[in-house]
C-alpha cells in the first residue's frame, strides 16, 4: 500500500485539471461537443479492453496457480485451442482500432466539412497577445481589437488563424479542438457557441517567455446584443468630455504610446500593438494577466515588466500627477 501513496496523492491532482472553466470536457458548442463525444467513445472503448485484458491476466494467474509445475506439453488439441485464441484476439484488437479510427474519421469529417460561415475574423497571434480583426466587404465596417472574440449565439464563425513571429496554438476548448499557427501560413478554425456566455482561451503552443500570459476570452452574445457591441466597435473614439479626461488624452497623444498602438478618431495611429480605441470596454487587460480596472491600468503602464516579464511594451515615464488623467481617459474608450 505504501507504494501506492503517490499515485493516491497525485490522482486529485490530476483530476482537478478536468474542471474549471477551460475545460474541454465542458462543451458549449457543436464542435466541441464532437470531440467531447469522440473523447468519452474512446474510454469507454479502452476501458473495455483494459477490463478484459485485466481480467484475462487474472484468471490466467489463478488458473497457474491450482495447477502444479510440470514439464510443458503441447498436444495438438491444446495448440489448435491456443492457435483459435490468438487469432481471436488479433480480430478484437483490429476490430477495436478499425472502430477507432471510424469514430475518429467521422469527427474530423464533421469538423473541418465546411468553411463557410455568416461572420469571418481574422485572429493574429503575437507575442505574447491576440490581434482580431473582423471582416467585411465593407472596408469601413471593419475594425480591429485584441484579446477578445465576441461572437452571436448559434451562428458559425470562421477564424482564420495567422501568425506574426512564432508558432503559436487557438485553443477555446469549450468551443473548438486547438489549431496550430505557423508562420507564414493561414489555418482555418469554425467555431460555434450553443449558448451565451465567457469562454476562455489559452495559447497551447510554447511561443516564448510570457506564453502562459497569453489568453483570450470568447464573448457569446444574443444576435441582437451582438450587434450593438459591433456596432459600437466600428465607431471611432468619442472626444473626452471632461477636462480630466482631456487631459489624458493629450498626454497619450504626446507620449510614445502613439508610436505602437491605435486609437481611431484620433491621431495615434499605431499598428504593432493593441487598438485602444475601445479598450475601456474590454474584461481583461495585458492578454487576460490582469482585470481591466483603472487600478490594473496604472500599475500595467508605469511598470509592464513588473507585471509580463518580456512584454515588449517598454516603461513609460510619466510624472506621479499624468496617471490618473491618462487612466480614466483610457478606461472612458467605450
Amino acid at each position: 500500500m505504501r507504494c501506492c501513496r503517490p499515485a493516491l496523492v497525485a490522482l486529485p491532482l490530476t483530476l482537478t485539471g478536468c474542471t474549471g472553466w477551460q475545460s474541454s470536457l465542458d462543451p458549449q458548442g457543436p464542435q466541441a461537443d464532437t470531440l467531447a463525444t469522440m473523447f468519452w467513445v474512446f474510454t469507454a472503448i479502452l476501458a473495455l479492453v483494459w477490463l478484459l485484458t485485466m481480467a484475462a491476466l487474472f484468471l490466467s494467474l489463478r488458473r497457474a496457480r491450482a495447477e502444479r509445475a510440470g514439464p510443458l506439453v503441447l498436444e495438438p488439441q491444446a495448440e489448435r485451442s491456443m492457435t483459435r485464441a490468438v487469432s481471436a484476439a488479433v480480430a478484437f484488437t483490429a476490430a477495436i482500432v478499425i472502430a477507432l479510427t471510424v469514430v475518429s474519421y467521422a469527427a474530423q469529417r464533421a469538423l473541418f466539412s465546411s468553411h463557410e460561415a455568416p461572420l469571418t475574423l481574422l485572429v493574429k497571434g503575437h507575442q505574447w497577445w491576440w490581434e482580431v480583426t473582423y471582416e467585411d466587404g465593407q472596408p469601413s465596417r471593419r475594425f480591429t481589437t485584441a484579446n477578445e472574440i465576441h461572437v452571436p449565439v448559434g451562428q458559425p464563425v470562421l477564424i482564420k488563424l495567422q501568425s506574426s513571429d512564432v508558432i503559436h496554438s487557438f485553443w477555446v476548448p469549450s468551443l473548438a479542438g486547438k489549431m496550430d499557427i505557423v508562420p507564414g501560413r493561414e489555418n482555418r478554425l469554425v467555431i460555434e457557441a450553443s449558448k451565451d456566455g465567457i469562454f476562455r482561451g489559452q495559447c497551447a503552443e510554447f511561443c516564448g517567455w510570457q506564453h502562459a500570459h497569453m489568453a483570450i476570452a470568447v464573448v457569446a452574445h444574443p444576435a441582437e446584443e451582438f450587434e450593438r457591441w459591433r456596432e459600437n466597435q466600428i465607431s471611432a473614439a468619442e472626444p473626452p468630455d471632461d477636462p480630466l479626461r482631456k487631459r489624458g488624452m493629450e498626454i497619450f497623444l504626446s507620449r510614445p504610446c502613439v508610436m505602437c498602438h491605435q486609437i481611431r478618431g484620433t491621431p495615434a495611429a499605431g499598428k504593432v500593438a493593441p487598438d485602444l480605441t475601445h479598450v475601456g470596454s474590454r474584461l481583461h487587460i495585458a492578454a487576460g494577466t490582469l482585470p481591466n480596472s483603472r487600478g490594473n491600468l496604472a500599475a500595467w503602464i508605469t511598470d509592464p515588466q513588473g507585471i509580463k516579464p518580456g512584454a515588449h511594451m517598454p516603461l513609460m515615464k510619466l510624472a506621479g500627477d499624468e496617471i490618473e488623467p491618462l487612466t480614466r481617459y483610457l478606461e472612458g474608450l467605450r
